[in-house]
């Protein structure tokens, strides 16, 4: 599933399954980073991106969370449907600022300001032109 683009957002559908959650039922922080991870993933993918093949040689870009700012507002429960939206804000030279949601209908449950760093062989690397003009922002 990659999700949709709407408006310059990117929205994906995400299930929450008995795997995701602590003993009460209520999803576990930290599963929502993978939340986020996956939005960010698909939004790449629907863009015509796959990270797969930017870095498949090892010798190619790869995006490494360089920041990443949370607030938890509300939880998230078994069986909710999720929606995780990504907006890409600010490209520049080798990050990408996102603003990212997790929503459950059109209750607000998490918002993240995220900052992703372009890097081959463990620098910083530019942004190549075509995956800056995909990406928008």
């Amino acid at each position: 599933m990659a999700g949709r683009f709407e408006d310059g957002v990117h929205r994906l559908r995400v299930r929450v399954y008995y795997e995701d959650t602590d003993f009460s039922g209520i999803v576990y922080h930290a599963n929502y980073l993978k939340y986020l991870e996956r939005g960010r993933t698909d939004q790449l993918r629907l863009a015509g991106v796959a990270q797969s093949e930017l870095h498949a040689d090892g010798e190619g870009i790869a995006f490494a969370v360089r920041r990443m700012t949370l607030d938890w507002l509300k939880p998230a429960r078994m069986d909710d449907i999720l929606t995780v939206e990504t907006r890409t804000d600010v490209v520049k030279g080798a990050s990408i600022a996102l603003a990212q949601r997790i929503l459950r209908a059109d209750e607000v449950l998490l918002t993240a300001d995220v900052t992703v760093a372009a890097v081959r062989a463990g620098r910083p690397a530019r942004i190549p032109e075509i995956l800056r003009a995909r990406l928008g922002g």
